[in-house]
């Protein structure tokens, strides 16, 4: 019989707990996954990682291997004289003809697939998690929305082979969703084999940009114009939201880049509650001037003492 070493197949230490031994299969089973892999022997190696970690993740099973000793990959071994007693509940028996996943688990891989030989029960296996990302609209992660997401999948068919389908998955996203937000859908990924429990979707978030917001977490920003005279003697304006316009007053003496918040006008928050808005004022000068406008100005320009630069000395 031969040795190999599941630690090292799914590169974690020996000591290595429950939780790092789920990552190290999870990013590994991405990686040589038919759907998507382009390494050599992809197929071979998923079935190597999806075994170690069929192992090393069931505490009896993983005893038992660890209690065998640890010997050089492909090494010919036979375990400890009281191993069999010990976890088999018998004694000594031929060894030659069996592989170490048979032996731990008492099941077969089929050589063509993932199959039980000699009428046992079929490996074990959690399906595939997928990942897609969602492009969005502002409006969407607003009001909240439904997707339809097509993915193309690998499957074990009933004669124990890889074969890849495509089918359309429908995921609700929730009010509040945000940039950069993963989201989990539970058993929405690729089907389990042997009893195992299906993998799981996730959704990764990204907003389209908008004409108007800028998004920043749940709060939104928009660049509000006003004239010279607005900024200067103070206003009441009419501003955008997501919910329709409402009244801003905008503060006499107001400058370039002045935030004024109104609340509540951002985007909804998954525990309940809104973000706010910042409208972040922008002052604009006319164009195009009458003669009466230009006379106007240079009647401000000559009774004026307003220095911009002043602060230069």
């Amino acid at each position: 019989m031969k040795y190999k070493d599941y630690y090292r197949i799914l590169g974690v230490e020996r000591s290595a707990n429950e939780e790092v031994i789920k990552k190290a299969y999870r990013k590994l089973a991405r990686k040589y996954h038919p759907d998507v892999s382009k390494e050599k022997d992809a197929e071979e190696k998923f079935k190597e990682v999806s075994e170690a970690y069929e192992v090393l993740k069931d505490a009896d099973k993983r005893k038992a291997y660890d209690t065998m000793g640890f010997y050089q990959p492909g090494q010919e071994f036979r375990p400890p004289p009281d191993w069999e007693q010990q976890f088999r509940g018998g004694g000594a028996q031929d060894m030659e003809d069996l592989d170490l996943f048979e032996l731990l688990s008492g099941l077969g891989i089929g050589r063509g697939g993932f199959r039980a030989r000699g009428g046992g029960a079929g490996l074990r296996m959690p399906g595939q998690d997928y990942e897609v990302t969602a492009h969005l609209n502002v409006e969407d992660v607003a009001r909240g929305t439904e997707l339809e997401v097509p993915m193309t999948v690998s499957e074990v068919s009933g004669d124990g082979q890889l074969h890849r389908t495509t089918r359309t998955v429908k995921v609700r996203i929730p009010k509040g969703a945000t940039q950069g937000q993963r989201l989990r859908v539970p058993g929405k990924g690729g089907a389990g084999h042997g009893g195992g429990p299906d993998g799981d979707l996730y959704v990764n978030i990204e907003l389209k940009p908008h004409d108007l917001f800028r998004v920043t977490g749940h709060d939104l920003y928009l660049e509000v114009p006003v004239a010279p005279w607005e900024a200067a003697l103070g206003a009441e304006v009419q501003i955008p939201t997501l919910d329709g316009r409402v009244s801003v007053k905008v503060p006499a003496a107001s400058r370039a880049g002045q935030k004024l918040r109104v609340r509540g006008k951002g985007l909804p928050r998954p525990g309940g509650g809104e973000g706010d808005l910042y409208a972040v004022l922008q002052i604009v000068t006319p164009s195009v001037l009458s003669e009466r406008e230009k006379e106007l100005y240079r009647e401000l320009q000559q009774a004026s003492s307003f220095n911009p630069r002043g602060h230069f000395g």
